[in-house]
């Protein structure tokens, strides 16, 4: 029995641990959640976008985590690159910014979210302009527009099936999955926190 135990004890520990993991980057995700969450409020009433597709974004960008930074130099809640902060800045004669400001949330979050509603705005004409934005958002305007070529009537379902980009169609499948969530006023289940760290990796070994 004596050596049973150590065996046993040996076994739950490898159980138990993940589900700590888990459970401990589950309650941290929602915390984060919840303390953006009146500024996420802020920008959707000043962009027109819903409140669930930015939380989502968000979400799938940095998790919450306005300390975020990318590979390609993006910043912050919505992974903004300098460019695009500059456009923004320039777009609404804010004449002190700089490129670091892209780590504070409220602009972070004003410059994320009216990038993308420029792009949803641009997509108008589509059944579904956010799926349309987001890959504009994911990989740029030029991908998006090659993609709606031969796609006139702009539905997303064909757009979708256009796409060569796997990672990208993962990104936009994923973060309208949550936004779905979020929109029934849910929040994510603790197995459920570990779906943007896996699409991650996955989209990691698709660009390999």
């Amino acid at each position: 029995m004596l050596l049973k135990r150590p065996r046993l004890l040996a076994v739950m520990a490898v159980i138990l641990t993940p589900a700590v993991l888990i459970a401990i980057s589950w309650m941290g995700e929602l915390h984060r959640s919840q303390e953006i969450g009146p500024l996420i409020e802020e920008a959707s009433a000043r962009s027109g976008i819903s409140s669930a597709l930015l939380r989502a974004v968000v979400w799938r960008e940095s998790d919450f985590e306005p300390r975020a930074t990318g590979s390609a130099g993006e910043r912050g809640l919505m992974q903004v690159t300098p460019g695009a902060g500059h456009d923004w800045a320039q777009a609404n004669r804010v004449r002190s910014f700089h490129e670091t400001d892209l780590f504070d949330p409220r602009t972070n979050l004003s410059a994320g979210s009216w990038y993308l509603a420029r792009a949803m705005k641009r997509w108008s004409n589509a059944d579904r302009p956010e799926v349309f934005a987001l890959a504009e958002y994911n990989a740029g305007i030029t991908h998006a527009r090659r993609w709606a070529r031969d796609n006139p009537a702009l539905r997303a379902e064909d757009f979708l099936h256009e796409m060569d980009f796997p990672t990208t169609k993962a990104y936009i499948l994923s973060i309208l999955q949550r936004a779905d969530l979020y929109a029934a006023g849910k929040d994510p289940g603790p197995f459920e926190a570990i779906q943007r760290k896996m699409a991650l990796k996955k989209e990691k070994w698709l660009k390999k």
